[in-house]
């Protein structure tokens, strides 16, 4: 029986869910484990592109309110209890949203980032450092610069960084995800394709992401035993 259970993640870096969700799969994927014990296997994550508002500017030239009220075509006023009440959400699982510091941008080259970290194998903590940046600490995450300074933080060569993002070495790749992202029908984010047979969609709760992964488990245990 293969020790490991492999799980795609399709999210963007500008979308509040995702990060919240990802903390949810965590403390999920971590009571599995806590359950399954001795006998646990590797919870084996990979992250892909999609992006929600591709024609947002570098540069947007207003408040994260003033573009979802633009985006949604929402009043100001009914925005605000919108992030509010996300914000309430990722306090409850440990984030500190910060919507008056964050600076809103196009996402792609974030997302070229992450398929070079995954290339130098640091995907992970590099999807973790740039939705810390964007969320809670008011980093730009749109431009080459301030990723590389990002990338360079968990150990990855910076000027390399530079030359990748200003090459689009990586935009394939990027598109490639998103063309996946179409055929498998995945309209929205985060979306969570489980050993490649369960799809869970959205932020759940963290218990229904241990018992996928259980499930996912013992049918495997059942098919090899």
């Amino acid at each position: 029986m293969s020790e490991s259970i492999k799980i795609d993640i399709w999210s963007d870096i500008a979308c509040p869910w995702c990060y919240i969700g990802k903390r949810k799969f965590e403390a999920g994927a971590s009571a599995f484990a806590e359950k399954a014990g001795a006998d646990a296997p590797q919870v084996i994550v990979e992250y892909h592109s999609f992006e929600l508002a591709p024609d947002t500017p570098v540069d947007f030239d207003g408040s994260a309110a003033d573009f979802l009220s633009q985006h949604k075509g929402l009043p100001i006023a009914q925005v605000a209890p919108m992030l509010e009440n996300v914000t309430g959400i990722a306090k409850n699982v440990g984030l500190d949203y910060d919507y008056e510091a964050l600076q809103h941008t196009n996402t792609v080259k974030a997302h070229q980032l992450l398929h070079y970290a995954k290339a130098h194998g640091k995907q992970v903590e590099a999807k973790e450092r740039v939705l810390k940046a964007y969320f809670t600490e008011g980093r730009h995450v749109g431009r080459v610069e301030d990723l590389a300074d990002l990338a360079a933080e968990i150990g990855l060569d910076r000027d390399d960084v530079i030359r990748a993002l200003n090459e689009d070495e990586f935009l394939g790749d990027v598109r490639a995800d998103q063309a996946l992202a179409v055929e498998y029908g995945i309209q929205g984010v985060p979306f969570f394709v489980i050993d490649g047979k369960y799809g869970v969609s959205g932020a759940q709760e963290a218990a229904t992401f241990a018992q996928v992964l259980d499930q996912v488990w013992t049918e495997r245990a059942a098919v090899t035993s």
